[in-house]
């Protein structure tokens, strides 16, 4: 598939684009592409999904803290899917499922989450995606040094505690993610879809 990756020489970046490569996608610019990747940051990102949305490109951004609703009724309108994915850790995706399913259970939760301490905004957009599914959870963000990405979900009952947690030690952990969500975009209606998990069977 012909890609254009927005965000090449930052931390994701730099290590999605070999990995495209060696999928054996080809990297090239927007005018020629067949899809746009993003993994930019929040000022960037929204032009760059409008851009792809003008040429009829659809988009896989995985760039959080902005705001997602501006590129919906551009892309609906010109029949271009958009996939925004606050997380394209698989396991990050099922750590929300499960903790979905178990706050059905167990409604106290709250969350924390902690990145490295470059990442933009707070708190991170996978927990804001969690805190939404399970009605309105704290969060608790952390930023230091020497993290990459990190979320637990803790959940209070009488006597006991349940935390399902999720770590990402390398940015290697989105890839397998990014080429599904590649391989799947096709499926999915015009306009903004909202996390990987819809890709997921």
């Amino acid at each position: 598939m012909k890609v254009v990756l927005n965000g090449r020489g930052g931390k994701v970046g730099a290590v999605l684009g070999p990995a495209l490569a060696r999928a054996g996608h080809e990297l090239m610019g927007l005018d020629d592409a067949e899809v746009m990747v993003d993994f930019t940051g929040p000022g960037a990102v929204e032009a760059n999904v409008l851009a792809a949305v003008e040429r009829g490109v659809p988009s896989i951004v995985g760039t959080t803290g902005w705001n997602t609703d501006a590129v919906d009724a551009p892309a609906r309108e010109r029949g271009v899917a958009v996939l925004y994915a606050p997380n394209f850790a698989i396991g990050a995706v099922l750590m929300m499922r499960f903790a979905a399913e178990a706050a059905r259970y167990l409604p106290r939760a709250e969350i924390v989450e902690l990145h490295g301490e470059h990442k933009k905004d707070a708190p991170s957009g996978t927990a804001k995606v969690t805190a939404e599914r399970l009605g309105g959870a704290p969060i608790h963000s952390v930023r230091l040094p020497g993290l990459v990405a990190h979320q637990e979900v803790l959940l209070g009952g009488d006597g006991q505690l349940l935390t399902i947690r999720h770590d990402a030690y390398s940015r290697e952990a989105y890839i397998p993610g990014v080429l599904l969500a590649l391989e799947r975009l096709s499926t999915l209606p015009p306009g903004l879809t909202t996390g990987l998990e819809a890709l997921l069977d």
